[in-house]
């Protein structure tokens, strides 16, 4: 078998035959899921038995990104609470056995759903609500979690989570536009009337950073199998996920979708205000301030698209450019949404 860029076979098998008994060789590698983000892979043995595989990117790792020993503490340790989450396996420090770190967990069968075609192909109208309703439920979970019980009270900072993401999100917004010279008024504007009305925060919470429906596996009932890709997780304002959360979720009489692909548009799954009232329900939170944090998401996704422009407008990337051809105008739409969001406030 060809080997995979990021899979190492022979220390990979090998590590499996020490740590994991269970596995009998040869392996298989299947790259399921990769890009700029950490890299996961399918790991099958002769038996038919699979397991999952993550790694960080092969090139441009930033210093302090895709910490393997971080996703697995976070995932190892919500395994015993209702969130659902693959079983953590094992954890690899040494990079001689694979030139990077990884971890492995348990392989979860389900469907990512990315685009409109597949939402259709899987679900049926009763299943796409029962795909929004554990969405929020999960989500819900996940805001339950006591961060002190389960371990994971040191994670990170748990006060002023809002003003710090402004100030990281910012600042790096303002390092891109100085290398590209370009300028984007909406996004300094927002900047300020966002850090001007932060909401007091409440209990500190598990903070997924980025949930959305294609983060995580959805099963044949709708339900959610899995929450994926824990990689930017932390402790903060909960709010913050379910206003990111909104950003995502596309009702059917939108003009505009931040992801561009809108599966939540289609008949049965439920709208924005629903999944809003059900996440005050079942976690009981007063998300009267939730528009905030639904401009806070718009303004954050603009200051990391103009990153991911800057680095384009650099030459880093190679093969086809043409995504990113729109991210210009991508970002001040997603700043004037923003603005539109807080309205209201």
């Amino acid at each position: 078998m060809a080997e995979l860029v990021g899979i190492d076979v022979a220390g990979v098998t090998a590590w499996f035959a020490q740590h994991i008994p269970a596995a009998v060789a040869p392996l298989e590698f299947e790259l399921v899921a990769g890009g700029r983000s950490n890299l996961t892979f399918a790991v099958t043995d002769t038996a038919g038995t699979r397991w999952a595989l993550r790694r960080p990117p092969t090139s441009h790792v930033l210093p302090t990104a895709h910490d393997m020993s971080r996703e697995h503490r976070i995932i190892a340790a919500l395994g015993p609470t209702p969130v659902p989450v693959p079983e953590a396996i094992g954890l690899c420090t040494d990079p001689a056995v694979n030139d990077a770190p990884f971890y492995v967990m348990t392989f979860v069968d389900g469907t990512v759903i990315r685009d409109t075609p597949t939402a259709e192909k899987v679900l049926d109208i009763g299943q796409r609500g029962r795909c929004g309703e554990s969405i929020v439920d999960t989500l819900a979970a996940i805001h339950a979690v006591d961060v002190d019980a389960v371990g994971l009270g040191d994670l990170a900072r748990k006060e002023g989570y809002i003003e710090r993401q402004l100030k990281r999100w910012y600042g790096q917004f303002r390092q891109s536009t100085v290398e590209t010279g370009r300028s984007v008024p909406a996004v300094d504007e927002m900047h300020e009337f966002l850090l001007a009305r932060i909401p007091e925060q409440g209990p500190a919470t598990i903070v997924h950073g980025d949930y959305r429906l294609d983060n995580c596996m959805i099963a044949a009932d709708g339900s959610v199998a899995a929450v994926l890709d824990w990689e930017i997780c932390t402790l903060g304002d909960p709010l913050a996920d379910v206003g990111l959360l909104m950003v995502y979720w596309a009702d059917a009489d939108d003009t505009y979708s931040a992801l561009g692909a809108a599966p939540t548009t289609l008949a049965g799954f439920p709208t924005r205000a629903e999944l809003r009232a059900r996440y005050a329900k079942e976690s009981g939170r007063d998300v009267s301030d939730l528009d905030f944090y639904i401009a806070f998401g718009y303004w954050k996704l603009a200051c990391i698209l103009e990153g991911v422009y800057t680095r384009y407008a650099a030459g880093a990337g190679g093969g086809d450019r043409s995504a990113f051809e729109g991210f210009t105008e991508q970002v001040a739409l997603l700043a004037d949404a923003s603005r539109t969001a807080a309205v209201a406030l």
